[in-house]
């Protein structure tokens, strides 16, 4: 335990800079180690980036097939055998509540590996994931790591308006993704929990390119301005709605679906105002939950929007998906079918929700055969339930 105290003293004492060679020196005199590398996971969640001074100075590792790969998916450590005689190279999920930033990879002396080490180990990853997500406040060392590409300037905006990608606590997990990483425009999705409620939003805007990031970060902002005022999903959407008219007078619009759900019961309440869709894994059985359409954010002035109930049970997963996703059309022109979709959320049954998108997304991808001509966006969420004290 003192070399672990040790070892988080020196990281959160640390430059934002300097959080991975401060940590492998530490690591290196308090348990042995004789090599450290961060892997980053990129924006499209199929590499792992190595983080050096500069970005893209080392080759990037495929999530799959991958012992890293392994690791991160799986979200265990993982241990493998090294290149150096009686060493091991132990593979560390880098996640912050459930958002899975990378991989952590420390060589140990075969002797030094052992069952306490893996665990302090694995909480000194934990906490690095948690410095990261404070240096990025002050560095763009860390984000410059995740990127495979560059991104465009659309794309830059929309990432920075993200909450995160995945997300766990008892009572739920969920995972994100969009597509295409690199060049999004107008899709986007949003949450934000307190200890009686969670709040999600998903949002497809209009247009293409710079536009649509514009539409879609008034949105988003006017949205979280009216959550942050304690108002119900209502009334959010009515004062979103205003300041987009205000802003684009009926030319540009929205589309939006916010649910909020109680944590303690899974009741809730949604406003389903345009595109986005919402589908639900319950006993195997893949449908798609329907609420009365109302219309858009921004189409017209002072729309009024209503809630309708919602109930998720223990068990229910939840996927929600814009119409980049079930309305794609393959290269022949066959639209992808609500079959198919169904077909999709239940080939990903078994995978953890901040899986689930990616998988969508790649079946999706093998549907279109092209690149895509609309963003995509996939959320899933898992909901568990609030267990009762006995």
């Amino acid at each position: 335990m003192t070399n672990f105290l040790a070892v988080e003293r020196a990281v959160r004492t640390a430059a934002p800079d300097d959080l991975l060679r401060t940590l492998r020196d530490a690591l290196v005199e308090h348990f042995e180690a004789t090599a450290v590398e961060l892997l980053m996971a990129d924006y499209s969640l199929t590499c792992l980036q190595p983080v050096t001074f500069l970005p893209h100075t080392a080759e990037p590792l495929p999530v799959q097939s991958t012992p890293e790969g392994r690791a991160f998916a799986s979200q265990e450590p993982y241990r493998q055998d090294a290149a150096e005689n009686d060493a091991v190279d132990l593979h560390l999920p880098v996640t912050v509540r459930g958002d899975r930033l990378g991989i952590l990879t420390v060589r140990l002396p075969e002797h030094r590996c052992t069952s306490e080490a893996v665990r302090e180990l694995r909480e000194l990853a934990e906490l690095l994931g948690h410095e990261i997500i404070v240096a990025e406040r002050d560095t763009d060392l860390y984000l410059q790591a995740r990127r495979a590409s560059r991104l465009t300037l659309a794309a830059e905006m929309q990432w920075q308006m993200l909450p995160a990608r995945s997300c766990a606590r008892p009572e739920y997990a969920i995972g994100a993704q969009l597509e295409p990483a690199y060049d999004i425009h107008g899709d986007n999705f949003d949450w934000s929990t307190t200890g009686e409620t969670l709040t999600l939003t998903v949002t497809n805007g209009m247009g293409k390119g710079i536009e649509a990031s514009l539409l879609t970060n008034l949105a988003i902002n006017a949205l979280r301005n009216a959550r942050r005022a304690g108002i119900g999903i209502a009334d959010q959407a009515a004062l979103a709605d205003q300041a987009i008219y205000a802003r684009y007078r009926g030319t540009e619009y929205v589309s939006t679906l916010l649910l909020s759900v109680e944590l303690a019961t899974g009741r809730g309440h949604v406003v389903d105002a345009g595109s986005p869709q919402l589908w639900r894994l319950r006993d195997k059985a893949v449908e798609r939950v329907e609420f009365e359409a109302q219309l858009p954010l921004g189409m017209f002035e002072e729309t009024p929007y209503v809630t309708q109930d919602f109930a998720a049970l223990p068990g229910d997963r939840l996927v929600f998906v814009s119409d980049g996703v079930y309305a794609a059309a393959s290269a022949g022109g066959e639209a992808y079918s609500e079959r198919a979709l169904a077909r999709a959320i239940q080939a990903t049954r078994l995978l953890p929700a901040a899986a689930v998108p990616r998988g969508i997304l790649q079946e999706l991808a093998v549907h279109r055969g092209a690149d895509a001509e609309d963003d995509a966006l996939v959320l899933c969420m898992d909901w568990f339930g609030r267990a009762v004290a006995g």
